[in-house]
């Protein structure tokens, strides 16, 4: 009982920067997508891009809000999850290790976005007859990229921004 009693202190209160930019950001971010998808009849929004926005704009210097972990962690899992849905079919055994396969997956990749866990169980509730491999381009990539671009601006609003915290994760190591 002991290890599960927390004792840590709540995060500090968010300022009223940080609550505009969630507002902002989520708002812009699934209405820009939305009104991508009606103009085009192409389907860009997808019910993890809510959470998506959740984590680039509430905790934007989180790891898992990087925009390698945005749109790695999209692509990984969609197309975990269309390979589970083509290759094994839909059944609750699949869903749920196709879900444990990214991630699995997206922690040895180094790209880990709690969202995109909802990746394979969406596609596979959808189905083949709704759900096709244009997933991963449509709504995928370019909804995860656009996501990242406002995030980019959204995010960088003030002085004391600076966003993102790495953008591929390859960079010098710190010296010691």
């Amino acid at each position: 009982m002991k290890k599960i009693r927390g004792g840590g202190e709540l995060p500090p209160k968010p300022t009223s920067i940080q609550l505009m930019k969630g507002f902002v950001g989520g708002t812009l971010g699934i209405l820009i997508l939305g009104v991508m998808g009606q103009t085009t009849g192409i389907p860009w929004l997808m019910a993890p891009f809510g959470a998506t926005c959740v984590i680039l704009f509430a905790a934007p210097s989180s790891p898992l809000a990087q925009p390698r972990n945005v749109i790695a962690g999209h692509l990984i899992t969609s197309t975990v999850g269309l390979a589970a849905l083509y290759g094994l079919g839909n059944s609750v055994w699949v869903i749920a290790l196709s879900v444990g396969v990214a991630i699995m997956l997206m922690q040895y990749l180094r790209a880990v976005h709690p969202p995109a866990g909802a990746n394979p169980i969406v596609i596979m509730l959808a189905g083949q007859s709704v759900v096709g491999l244009d997933y991963l381009v449509t709504p995928t990539l370019i909804g995860s990229i656009t996501l990242v671009m406002l995030a980019s601006v959204v995010n960088n609003y003030g002085e004391e921004s600076n966003w993102p915290v790495y953008w591929h994760g390859f960079g010098r190591k710190k010296r010691q």
